[in-house]
């Protein structure tokens, strides 16, 4: 099997530790195991005594009961039993892809967007065709593409919803006109919906549109845990998540009981994390647009909410040559747009903490002045 490198994580996994101002990542803030264990309303001593009591065996294998209910409750249309939990959401796209497409196989990818979705299935031996989202569009797709590219072997549509690194966003009359096309050839369609936003934009998932929607999520973006690596695949249908079960026993045994307890005690309190993640996105991102608009090399189509946002250069250089030069004089990391097929960009994570978005605001926006001086 032959793969193209990941363009971001080898980006990241060279650079982040070189970083003293890393404005780079895509998660809302993490929070710490202490802001987390402190949701049991005991300081923690309830998560910790019953953590002493388990055993360090496998655990639930697809997840706790509790957990796949909590997960349930985020649908409208998906019961407990459908759900599977999974190494993050990484490991949910690779589990449903691998599930699903053969090679000769045909899938729809959007594009450009987050690699996994249109690498893996070629590395499998799909014909894979781009569904383009267009910056003078506003990072969003069009739908006449889409229907020019169905084949009546189309097997899936691969989707990024919200978008990484752009911060577009398919609503529900978008997500509905692409289900009618998969109808059309009996395509499943797979939303990578890690990027839930913040700012009240209503948000539907694929899942509760589509009986052969895949949803796909984790506690990493929108829950501020991304070291916990737990993520899930979802669906209406038993029938997929049956066969999912079956790949799953050769890619996963468990989450690990420590994960598993950890990621319920979060999803118990979705609502306090949520509401203080609000406030960060809120905050980062006006303090964000109201620097861009102080800047003559820096342009910025707004994420909904989404913390992930992709900042456009007017520099004499490759974005990649720009994000090194900026990260050797400045300890400040973005990664370069080319790492998403998107050059002359650059991803910004401005969900950071809020001084360390401030600190490297100022310094990227210091740095961008040597340029108006040549």
């Amino acid at each position: 099997m032959q793969i193209a490198g990941f363009g971001v994580e080898a980006w990241l996994n060279e650079h982040e530790r070189e970083a003293t101002t890393d404005i780079s990542q895509s998660s809302v803030s993490a929070l710490t195991m202490a802001e987390v264990t402190a949701l049991d309303g005991q300081g923690g001593q309830q998560f910790y005594q019953q953590l002493n009591q388990m055993r360090l065996d496998y655990g639930w294998i697809e997840g706790s009961p509790e957990f796949k209910q909590l997960v349930s409750g985020l649908y409208e249309r998906v019961p407990a039993e459908n759900v599977l939990q999974t190494n993050g959401a990484t490991g949910a796209n690779q589990l449903a892809i691998y599930s699903l497409i053969e090679p000769g196989d045909h899938v729809i990818s959007l594009y450009p967007t987050y690699q996994q979705l249109y690498d893996i299935p070629k590395s499998l031996g799909a014909t894979v065709d781009y569904w383009h989202i267009r910056e003078s569009h506003d990072w969003m797709p069009d739908i006449d593409e889409l229907k020019a590219l169905i084949r009546p072997n189309t097997k899936m549509i691969l989707l990024n919803n919200a978008m990484n690194p752009t911060g577009g966003l398919l609503d529900r009359a978008m997500l509905e006109a692409v289900v009618a096309v998969a109808q059309s050839v009996g395509a499943y369609v797979l939303a990578d919906e890690v990027y839930e936003p913040l700012d009240g934009t209503p948000f539907t998932s694929i899942a509760d549109v589509y009986d052969r929607g895949i949803a796909i999520n984790s506690l990493s973006k929108t829950y501020s845990a991304p070291g916990l690596r737990i993520g899930w695949t979802a669906t209406s249908d038993t029938k997929i998540a049956d066969l999912f079960r079956k790949y799953r026993d050769y890619t996963m045994i468990s989450g690990g009981v420590f994960n598993d307890q950890l990621a319920v005690l979060i999803l118990q309190h979705r609502a306090e994390i949520l509401a203080r993640n609000r406030q960060i996105v809120s905050r980062n991102l006006k303090l964000f647009t109201d620097w861009v608009a102080t800047q003559s090399r820096v342009s910025l189509i707004a994420p909904h909410g989404i913390s992930v946002s992709c900042i456009k250069l007017d520099v004499p250089l490759t974005d990649e040559q720009f994000c090194l030069n900026l990260l050797r004089d400045t300890g400040v990391l973005l990664v370069p747009g080319s790492r998403f097929a998107i050059p002359g960009h650059a991803r910004l994570g401005y969900c950071t903490d809020t001084t360390t978005l401030k600190r490297g605001l100022r310094l990227l926006g210091d740095y961008l002045k040597q340029f108006d001086r040549d």
